[in-house]
């Protein structure tokens, strides 16, 4: 069987000194008299191993050799040593060492116990140890995430002290990518939304001859729930996993240290920002997905039930009250808070490497929508404990 060319252990010792031993060609050939003795010869160190030489024998014997001869072996290290080993098939055979210098023989008992021995497997925990590490994760993040929450309140604390530390430039910029970029895939997402809810409301209001009900539902639904939810959701993924990405790369390439090394606060530079232009943008949003999303009830309303644009809006002016969109675009508010700091959490607990600011970015889209639909859930148990 062929010998590898180049070995990937590191160097050992050399037996013997002599620096001349090192450039002699390792070799191992077929003893000519006695059968199933094979002459281990030459230097098989890193160096010497540059090119093996290996009787024809080699590849054309199945058999394992019984004894290596190693009176013209002239050094060997642990890289030569676990190459004749890998040779010899990883402790499948086991030949006689004859004539092998003190140190060399040991350095080849000691690869051959190495490979002889299986790797160490770690002994999985059991489930219940499972749950409870991830339970203390969990409480661990939560206790960070408060912590977080308390620095960034710090933060607005100093700006509202300091307005000139806040940088508009940068709050008008965060607002168009946020915010303006963000109007084709809400209006969009809205306004098929309207049309799915006008049709379903469509095919039951028939029934019963309460057709022009119509207005209200796809009113109410829009405005208090689907408009300001949907917008979240959308958000959360685009520019919430923007935040966290951008402020993860960051905290890999060292810019955030680079940023407290020179006294600037990465919260105040960085997070506040990003919360400032979505706390403004996403109720905008939420407007503007009201208006699409009834506009997509108006179409469908009136392909289905016959109800013009104009009947539509003059019902849809009688029926709706401006609370309907005032808590709505409230709720939109508090999603746009949740959606900035979770991201931005998670993306300044980025460690190591790329794949971390991937890990994270992940987190923070999940942990803000599984929030946004929390919140609102409770936004909906207040309101009707409230009346509203």
């Amino acid at each position: 069987m062929p010998l590898p060319q180049r070995p990937v252990d590191p160097p050992a010792d050399h037996e013997p000194d002599d620096q001349a031993a090192d450039q002699a060609d390792a070799s191992m050939t077929p003893s000519a008299t006695d059968h199933g003795v094979w002459m281990v010869g030459g230097a098989w160190t890193v160096h010497g191993m540059g090119v093996v030489r290996c009787g024809h024998a080699a590849s054309a014997s199945g058999a394992p050799p019984r004894v290596l001869d190693g009176s013209r072996l002239l050094a060997i290290d642990s890289a030569g040593a676990w190459t004749l080993q890998r040779w010899l098939g990883s402790g499948s055979a086991q030949p006689e060492l004859r004539a092998w210098p003190a140190r060399a023989e040991a350095l080849m008992q000691q690869v051959r116990a190495g490979a002889a021995t299986p790797p160490l497997s770690l002994p999985q925990p059991a489930m219940l140890e499972r749950v409870g590490r991830q339970a203390v994760a969990a409480a661990l993040q939560a206790q960070a995430f408060v912590a977080f929450i308390g620095e960034l309140a710090l933060a607005v604390a100093g700006v509202v002290r300091r307005p000139g530390r806040l940088h508009l430039r940068t709050v008008l910029r965060e607002i168009e990518i946020g915010g303006f970029d963000a109007l084709p895939i809400i209006g969009l997402t809205s306004f098929l939304l309207g049309v799915v809810v006008a049709y379903q409301g469509a095919d039951q209001l028939e029934h019963y001859g309460a057709s022009v009900f119509v207005v209200e539902l796809v009113g109410y639904a829009m405005l208090r729930e689907f408009a300001p939810l949907i917008g979240a959701i959308i958000i959360a993924g685009r520019s919430g996993s923007a935040y966290a990405a951008q402020l993860g790369t960051m905290v890999v390439t060292e810019e955030i240290d680079a940023l407290r090394t020179l006294g600037i606060d990465p919260l105040q530079r960085l997070v506040l920002p990003k919360l400032l232009a979505l706390t403004i943008a996403l109720p905008l949003l939420t407007v503007f997905a009201d208006l699409t999303g009834v506009f997509g009830g108006m179409v469908m309303a009136r392909s289905q039930l016959d109800i013009g644009f104009a009947e539509f809006a003059a019902r849809f002016g009688q029926v709706m009250q401006g609370s309907a969109l005032l808590i709505g675009v409230g709720k939109a508010g508090v999603f746009a808070l949740i959606i900035v700091t979770v991201g931005c959490f998670q993306g300044l607990r980025t460690r190591g490497s790329a794949d971390s600011v991937g890990r994270q970015t992940t987190q923070a889209v999940v942990q803000a929508i599984f929030l946004v639909i929390v919140a609102d859930a409770l936004f909906s148990i207040a309101f009707n404990m409230l009346g509203i």
